[in-house]
């Protein structure tokens, strides 16, 4: 399971096909916006270069331009990945909570303990897994089975 930092890169990595959208627990993101409202829509796609229009992302939030190349025609994919995440539960937007947290280095981090079954555990180290187990089944699309 991988935890994201970026809201842009993620879903640019989830469209490219580098990440698969059941493999994502959660994206911690910057953004503080509603996929399902067009006018919120149309300011995040511009603000990250979304259609290569850069006379449209000066109109709106002057983000980082991680969308630039992609086409109009892109639009569907990117807004249908964000709803997807939106949806799922799996995009967590601290600015709507009133939190400004920075912009992460990290794109990815991986979760899940290294060997968990190999090794004897103090409790709270398996509760603590037990748990992940929980938090993962409840935001899985396919089945997966761990040790």
């Amino acid at each position: 399971m991988k935890i994201g930092f970026s809201y842009s890169r993620c879903v640019r990595d989830i469209v490219d096909g580098k990440v698969d959208i059941n493999d994502v627990l959660v994206i911690i993101a910057r953004t503080d916006f509603d996929p399902n409202n067009d006018d919120q829509w149309t300011g995040i796609w511009h603000g990250y270069g979304g259609g290569g229009s850069a006379s449209m992302r000066g109109i709106f939030s002057g983000s980082n331009p991680e969308w630039a190349g992609t086409t109009a025609e892109d639009e569907a994919q990117y807004r249908s990945v964000s709803i997807e995440l939106w949806e799922s539960g799996k995009l967590h937007q601290p600015r709507k909570f009133g939190a400004h947290p920075r912009r992460s280095s990290y794109i990815w981090v991986d979760t899940g303990p290294i060997g968990h079954e190999q090794y004897q555990q103090p409790e709270a180290v398996q509760q603590a897994w037990q748990n992940y187990l929980v938090l993962n089944a409840l935001t899985r699309n396919k089945e997966q089975h761990y040790g």
